[in-house]
């Protein structure tokens, strides 16, 4: 019997024995393709023996030691390298164990920033409807994730979520792209305004919408207008690239492909790919100038924070997605892997749309293909598909209340960027297998 608490309590998994490249193998021998990087995660593959040795190598010198008295090497290199290719102003990087941690220092390095240039009255965070910043109760209260806040939500602060900007959904016969993608973020400057423009102190949105809705991406300039609302009200933009970040839309930060520019931004999985947790909070100077000439004193933390070894394992993966040329692999793959998926399932009545960047793509499960209806909630389609894909040796990540936190279902692909020709061939025919058994 097991005493280990399961994400599940009827599940029962197989066991896990190793990893080498894009597959996984169970302790039956089982193999499976990693179509999804766990979630999101593995953007290296598995055993990659540079950040391995990295580790040891770190392990070797000093495994943890608490900010409280010391910094580190790799901390300090790691932020080094964060902030050589960050966007223009961002230039603080403040390191923790994995992405809600990212998103509640985010959350509270905005509310504090207020407080030290004496604007006390801002105190709302405005963020989107289905959306996911994490799993802590301050970024579960900023997520708009109904069916992950629902049982939760008299301990959540309040929120304000606006539209998502879902252009499979959201846009109206009527609109061109750019009038869809002006209208909804016009909704930001609504909300602002009903709130009160001196109360408002941070906007919170993922460039990429991540397993919520599956590799949803916002139209063109959307996030040029966003940024001008914020600018206008003195709101913080705070981009989080937990999930779409590092990497995994073809550039290193997914707020690139927008030319967007956020005052804070949070980045986790692809970060450690795996090797170990850890994720990150950047800032701009004026931000955390504000705190220096101000209180001089964050009043967040946490015990692992700046964690040596995981530094080292995140400089090392760090290292290889940039100067190893992986960022411009997760492009060119995640343009193959479109072409395929469009190729095999671009007609087929039951996908709806095929979407994302780089290797961050969704394919939307829908009834009927010409008016876009889903899926009854109670026939799970999203559980159904990735138990079949599981069985046939593929990891994907379905997910339902795709539209709404209810109705929808979609299939999220995040494969490791090491990806070969011969492996996209092997997703599309396992989710074919999938799709001819419960589609």
């Amino acid at each position: 019997m097991s005493h280990v608490f399961p994400r599940h309590t009827k599940s029962n998994n197989p066991t896990i024995a190793r990893g080498e490249g894009v597959y996984l193998y169970d302790t039956e021998g089982r193999q499976y393709l990693d179509g999804s990087g766990g979630a999101a995660v593995s953007c290296l593959g598995h055993g990659d023996a540079q950040v391995t040795a990295a580790i040891k190598s770190q392990l070797d010198e000093i495994a943890y030691a608490h900010t409280s008295f010391f910094t580190s090497e790799p901390a300090e290199q790691l932020a080094d390298k964060l902030i050589e290719h960050a966007p223009d102003g961002i230039d603080r990087v403040y390191l923790v164990s994995g992405g809600s941690e990212a998103v509640e220092a985010a959350l509270k390095l905005a509310r504090q920033y207020y407080v030290e240039i004496g604007q006390p009255e801002r105190r709302h965070v405005i963020a989107r409807k289905q959306s996911y910043h994490g799993n802590t109760l301050g970024a579960l209260a900023t997520g708009g994730n109904e069916w992950r806040r629902a049982q939760f939500s008299p301990l959540l602060v309040q929120t304000s979520h606006i539209s998502a900007c879902y252009e499979y959904r959201g846009r109206q016969e009527s609109e061109s792209v750019y009038e869809y993608g002006q209208r909804v973020a016009n909704e930001l400057e609504q909300e602002i305004q009903r709130l009160g423009g001196e109360s408002v102190l941070a906007f919170v949105a993922e460039p990429v919408v991540g397993a919520t809705a599956g590799a949803v991406t916002a139209v063109e300039g959307y996030f040029k207008r966003i940024r001008e609302i914020c600018d206008q009200y003195g709101v913080l933009l705070i981009l989080d690239e937990v999930m779409c970040g590092m990497g995994r839309t073809g550039t290193l930060f997914a707020c690139e492909h927008d030319a967007v520019r956020p005052d804070i931004i949070t980045i986790a999985k692809g970060l450690g790919a795996g090797y170990q947790p850890i994720g990150a909070m950047l800032c701009t100077d004026k931000i955390y100038a504000a705190i220096e000439v101000g209180s001089g004193f964050f009043q967040h933390g946490h015990t692992y924070i700046g964690h040596p070894t995981a530094s080292a394992a995140a400089l090392a993966v760090l290292t290889k997605l940039t100067e190893g040329g992986l960022v411009e692999r997760s492009r060119l793959m995640g343009d193959r892997l479109q072409s395929a998926l469009e190729d095999a399932f671009g007609q087929h009545p039951h996908i709806g749309d095929i979407r994302g960047r780089g290797l961050f793509r969704g394919l939307e499960i829908v009834k009927d293909r010409e008016t876009k209806e889903p899926f009854a909630p109670e026939e799970a389609k999203n559980k159904l598909l990735k138990k079949a894909a599981f069985e046939a040796g593929l990891l994907c990540y379905p997910m339902g209340g795709t539209i709404d936190g209810v109705r929808g279902d979609h299939i999220l692909l995040a494969p490791p960027f090491i990806l070969e020709d011969s492996h996209i061939d092997e997703i599309i025919s396992k989710l074919q297998i999938a799709f001819d058994r419960h589609l």
